[in-house]
């Protein structure tokens, strides 16, 4: 075989392998293409899965947040009729407990409107009439539970008594009770009125 023939067969058969390569090609091209579709509509499936669990956590966020809104207002409503309730029952009793004390005295003030519209009556039942009023009055308030206090001879104490003037007296001790001006009231352990005073240094 000479070179001119040498060289010819070799062409051939460079040009039949490529020929051959270029086969085999889009052979081995296809499973890619495949593979890369169905990369694409794996990941596009994994999206389409991930906003369906998006809407659905959107829809349980919604959905939670109308029944806390629902249980606010039905709290506030209830609030407020429990706010109402405890303002009329105050008052109620409030009302009840001026009521029960007025009646107490509503017999004193009997006795006074009686007394005045005597006409014709002596210093004495006036007197008589006025110590019977000064009882009434006593029982009504004992009724009630206010008792008077602030004697003369007493300690004085500044949480029950008010000091309106101070004596020397060699008679009393310090910081005693001289005279009674007016007398306090204690409602159990309320004070209800302070007694005024006199008090000896």
């Amino acid at each position: 075989m000479n070179t001119e023939e040498k060289k010819e067969t070799e062409d051939t058969e460079k040009e039949t392998a490529e020929q051959a390569q270029a086969k085999a090609a889009p052979e081995t091209e296809q499973p890619q293409k495949e593979e890369k579709k169905a990369d694409k509509k794996e990941k596009k499936a994994k999206k389409k899965s991930q906003e369906d669990l998006l809407k659905e956590d959107l829809e349980a966020a919604k959905s939670e947040a109308a029944k806390q809104k629902d249980l606010l207002m039905r709290t506030a409503a209830e609030y407020d009729n429990f706010r109402k309730r405890t303002e009329r029952e105050k008052n109620a009793l409030y009302a009840n407990a001026t009521a029960d004390a007025v009646q107490e005295f509503l017999p004193v003030a009997d006795n006074l409107e009686r007394a005045l519209s005597q006409a014709d009556c002596s210093v004495e039942d006036l007197r008589k009439g006025v110590e019977m009023v000064e009882k009434q009055m006593a029982a009504a308030l004992e009724k009630l539970g206010v008792k008077p206090m602030g004697e003369k001879g007493e300690p004085f104490d500044a949480q029950f008594h008010n000091a309106v003037s101070h004596i020397e007296s060699e008679d009393l001790g310090e910081n005693v009770i001289a005279e009674v001006y007016q007398k306090g009231y204690l409602l159990g352990e309320k004070v209800v009125r302070h007694a005024m005073v006199q008090v000896a240094n």
